[in-house]
């Protein structure tokens, strides 16, 4: 193999390829990223055979096509250290050369038969979304994943094709974020014959390597793995096999309170009511009465904390408690300015209306007095 290709270009493929490798694998070969040069273009695989990247570099020089397998990490590095416009990689008696001007550097290979086989994107038209769009949905809901040991299913995102919008969700069992968005065609996820519950991570992966907000990227889901296809990267993960909870029961239909309020303002007042609530007792009141929020937060060996505002509240009185930290991660997402909090009782779920299309059910706590 040699091939003669531009720096950034091959930084910037490094980089994506080097999100889903291992720095330590009871495999030593995933360690490694996989070279693949053609006759007119430079790929880039990796894996932890749990997520896969296939990069494509094109408007490089092939002088002899090949593959070359060398250490991922090293080969990032140094490549992002080297100051020439251009680095040149070539192979020979088990070695790969990574130069670039007066600079080198010798990486041992491994044999490419010995990497494992990436998949490849299907021919198929699935469907397709924009990439700003996705990244928006996984931003929106990827926060409320389980991420202690639990139900296997919560720590994946849930996604469904319904009504022409893709719909992702995710939860652990104390708040839940819903959002959709809709989607060029296709119902991939249909034609599976179920949902998909994508890794939290593997969402996270797909983010990483949509670089153009406005480019349509598309999605291929089979029987056991969902893969996203951009301009230059094949991005594959397995699917987590389990039954997702069924979130729909969660979601208050109807509720007797409801109150508007400034999203940013909500947030300042919150986190100083939070400051003295403790990990033993992380809790904050919400007290309302027409026209006005009072927030309440106290601990045993910190104190009490109280702050008022301003909201949109007709009815009498009413009163719900939360986790201050699930509250402000999800107007953390707030886009619109304002955000809407429904209940019916102290005990039931509060829905935040965070934006069009998007809502975060948040559970009550219980605080005697």
């Amino acid at each position: 193999m040699k091939v003669i290709c531009d720096r950034q270009k091959l930084h910037d493929g490094l980089a994506v390829v080097n999100n889903v490798i291992p720095t330590k694998s009871t495999k030593p070969v995933l360690e490694n990223l996989c070279l693949v040069a053609t006759d007119s273009a430079l790929e880039l695989l990796g894996t932890d055979l749990e997520s896969s990247v296939r990069y494509r570099i094109d408007g490089v020089q092939v002088d002899e096509p090949g593959p070359a397998v060398v250490p991922a990490r090293v080969t990032l590095d140094f490549v992002r250290d080297l100051s020439g416009e251009t680095v040149t990689l070539s192979t020979h008696d088990n070695k790969c050369v990574i130069s670039s001007g007066a600079d080198a550097c010798d990486l041992v290979t491994t044999e490419a038969d010995e990497f494992p086989v990436i998949t490849r994107f299907g021919s198929e038209r699935t469907f397709s979304i924009q990439g700003g769009s996705f990244t928006r949905l996984v931003n929106r809901v990827a926060f409320a994943a389980a991420r202690e040991a639990g139900r296997y299913a919560m720590h994946g995102v849930l996604a469904e094709i319904e009504n022409g919008s893709l719909k992702l969700v995710a939860t652990d069992g104390r708040r839940l974020a819903l959002c959709t968005a809709p989607v060029e065609e296709g119902s991939a996820i249909r034609a599976a014959g179920k949902a998909a519950i994508v890794p939290a991570k593997g969402m996270q992966l797909f983010c990483r390597v949509i670089s153009d907000p406005l480019e349509q990227v598309e999605f291929h889901v089979s029987e056991n793995q969902i893969g996203l296809r951009t301009k230059s990267a094949e991005i594959f993960t397995r699917l987590i096999d389990g039954e997702f909870p069924r979130y729909a029961a969660v979601i208050p239909r109807e509720s007797n309170h409801t109150m508007e309020a400034d999203a940013a303002l909500l947030a300042r007042k919150l986190r100083l009511v939070a400051n003295v609530t403790g990990t033993e007792a992380r809790a904050v009141r919400f007290k309302l009465a027409p026209g006005e929020l009072d927030l309440f937060g106290q601990s045993a060996g910190r104190g009490e904390a109280r702050a008022r505002m301003d909201v949109d509240f007709k009815a009498g009185e009413a009163e719900i408690a939360f986790n201050p930290d699930y509250v402000l991660d999800g107007l953390k997402n707030c886009e619109e300015g304002l955000v809407r909090l429904t209940f019916n009782e102290r005990s039931s779920p509060g829905k935040f209306t965070l934006a069009e299309n998007y809502v975060y059910i948040v559970m009550p706590i219980t605080i005697e007095g």
